[in-house]
């Protein structure tokens, strides 16, 4: 049997825990014909909302839409974002059960403004503080008794720099995983970038990559290789996975790297598309433990992903559909 096969066979079958920061992204979508009398700045004709899950609820959402099983644990304000959240997350089937509320800061919220598709403004209303050390451990505790009760067979550390994941949080979440053969993987940003060390899979993007390793330019085998290197020195993790915008996507394990070519897509808006490609990834990873089945499997639903408006989940009959129009199953 296929490989791709066997991983969307499986799908229903996966239990994930996404532990990060989630927030709530809302989009006014209108139109501008004129000017502001006010000011130098175009007016929109306002024609309707949309609220929808994004950061670390938005990689949820890609799970829940591969058809796997999914708990989310995460913080948000005492207010009407994060009711929003709560109920648009239970709406879409993913556990709110370890949905924090912390009433010293706000649910992180992202608004566009949109003129026919395109982006004109984005508002975003957040705290970026660490969590207190008293709502850390209840969230360590809670973190515990969840993996040893539910048994996940993986668990994503979705980083946004807004203050849930911690550095200690982060260690404790990574030892405890591997006491219990649970697979991690990690979407980095700049803060924590070199906390997560023992992960299994590690997935910045270039941008990311290097800027916190320090090296300029585009991206070239020789940088590649150079990178994963140096990645590895520090984090001494079992599997990198670097996304390069319309350039495609590397990985590297101990034995083997690759760098696959992007595919042609008719691209509308890059928003969520890294969410959907470490949901991918960790999930492929999880049930193949094939890195060039993940690499390519997350290059393509990057890719159909940015043909849509603004951030939205993986379609997995569609994923589906690719992979056997590419001939892999």
């Amino acid at each position: 049997m296929s490989s791709f096969r066997h991983f969307f066979q499986e799908l229903p079958r996966l239990r994930v825990g996404v532990l990060g920061d989630v927030m709530l992204d809302t989009y006014f979508f209108g139109q501008v014909d004129r000017m502001s009398p006010e000011a130098p700045v175009p007016v929109v004709a306002h024609q309707r909302q949309e609220e929808r899950i994004g950061g670390a609820g938005n990689v949820a959402l890609n799970f829940r839409s591969l058809g796997a099983e999914v708990q989310l644990i995460a913080v948000v304000g005492d207010d009407e974002p994060g009711q929003i959240l709560r109920t648009s997350l239970q709406q879409q089937g993913i556990g709110t059960e370890l949905l924090f509320i912390d009433a010293t800061r706000p649910t992180t919220r992202k608004t566009r403004v949109l003129d026919r598709n395109k982006q004109l403004l984005r508002l975003d209303h957040e705290s970026v503080e660490d969590l207190s050390t008293t709502l850390e451990f209840q969230i360590l505790d809670r973190i515990k008794s969840y993996l040893h009760t539910e048994r996940p067979k993986l668990l994503v550390l979705e980083d946004y720099n807004k203050g849930v994941l911690t550095p200690s949080l982060i260690k404790s979440v990574i030892e405890l995983c591997k006491s219990l053969n649970i697979v991690t993987a990690v979407d980095p940003k700049k803060n924590n970038f070199f906390s997560f060390t023992g992960v299994d899979l590690f997935k910045p993007n270039w941008r990311e990559v290097t800027e916190a390793i320090g090296i300029d330019g585009d991206p070239n085998r020789e940088k590649l290789e150079q990178v994963d290197h140096q990645l590895r020195e520090r984090l001494q993790h079992a599997v990198t996975l670097i996304t390069l915008s319309e350039k495609g996507i590397f990985y590297k394990t101990d034995e083997r790297s690759e760098w696959l070519t992007g595919h042609q897509r008719n691209v509308i808006d890059v928003s969520g598309a890294g969410d959907t490609v470490i949901a991918v990834a960790a999930a492929a990873y999880t049930l193949t433990q094939d890195a060039s089945i993940m690499a390519n499997l997350a290059n393509l639903a990057g890719g159909l992903v940015c043909e849509q408006v603004g951030t939205s989940p993986i379609d997995p009959q569609q994923l589906e559909q690719e992979a056997k129009r590419l001939g892999w199953c």
